[in-house]
């Protein structure tokens, strides 16, 4: 699969300075599955990105420049989960970017979702600003990693857009959340990450899904935002898993030619669980 750079969408146009340079939608975690009326811990997980998705159309920064889905499209590695998802997205006429998960298939991902409007990994480039997107797949594993091959290729990413703000989008998050059995299943090698991301002060952000919940910290002065699911959220700062009672939710990313970057998590009420 394309882990870093193999292809690259320039989106310019002409905007005023007081413009996001780009405006994204992060979606993260939509577990989708073969059936469309599966439901997974009390949701119809169709039907909550369903809802997610006439939320933000109604959002005065519809329409975006990008979706952006970090990774655990399906839960079930269904051809037919990948199908709907494609199905569902595709009628919006935005770009499509996605990175695997850990109950996700690269392969399926691979010849479902690259193609159109859609691309698997690779990177998104508008002027002043790059998102390089990060697989952490392992086979396998519920918890991620990067590797060697893939750090060495973010390194190299890293280094060609030396000019530029850069965002990083990957689907385990690097960072401790605060729960011993969620922090288990993270970055594997996650100082090895930093250490890079450390050498290269054009960096503005990383984005995560995987932790189904929303946080925003900062580390040295890299902002580090996680996205909560569209379907069910997990309760944080808990030792052992349990589901928190928020509801589907997004996040609203707009990035400025300073390397300024708004972020904002937008919940979906009103979606009814089991």
């Amino acid at each position: 699969m394309i882990d870093i750079v193999e292809s690259t969408e320039d989106l310019s146009h002409g905007m005023s300075r007081k413009d996001p340079v780009l405006t994204v939608l992060q979606i993260s975690d939509t577990h989708l599955h073969a059936a469309a009326d599966s439901r997974m811990r009390g949701v119809t997980t169709y039907a909550t990105l369903l809802s997610v998705l006439e939320h933000a159309q109604r959002d005065r920064r519809w329409p975006v420049d990008a979706i952006l889905a970090t990774g655990d499209i399906v839960q079930d590695e269904s051809r037919a989960g990948y199908e709907r998802f494609r199905a569902a997205l595709a009628p919006l006429g935005v770009p499509v970017y996605v990175i695997p998960g850990n109950h996700d298939d690269p392969k399926l991902m691979g010849e479902i979702l690259a193609s159109g409007d859609f691309q698997l990994g690779g990177e998104l480039r508008r002027d002043s600003w790059s998102i390089v997107l990060l697989s952490t797949f392992l086979a396998g594993e519920d918890a991620g990693g990067l590797g060697p091959a893939r750090l060495q290729g973010l390194r190299q990413a890293l280094a060609a857009h030396a000019g530029q703000h850069i965002l990083v989008a990957m689907h385990h998050h690097p960072l401790p959340m605060g729960s011993a059995w969620l922090d288990g299943v993270a970055l594997r090698d996650s100082s090895d990450f930093w250490q890079i991301i450390d050498r290269h002060r054009n960096v503005r952000a990383v984005i995560c899904g995987h932790v189904h919940q929303a946080a925003d910290r900062t580390r040295n002065d890299v902002r580090f935002l996680s996205t909560p699911s569209t379907c069910a959220q997990f309760l944080p700062g808990n030792e052992f898993f349990a589901l928190d009672d928020r509801p589907p939710g997004m996040r609203w990313l707009e990035l400025y030619a300073d390397g300024r970057v708004e972020a904002e998590v937008a919940w979906v009420p009103g979606v009814p669980r089991a």
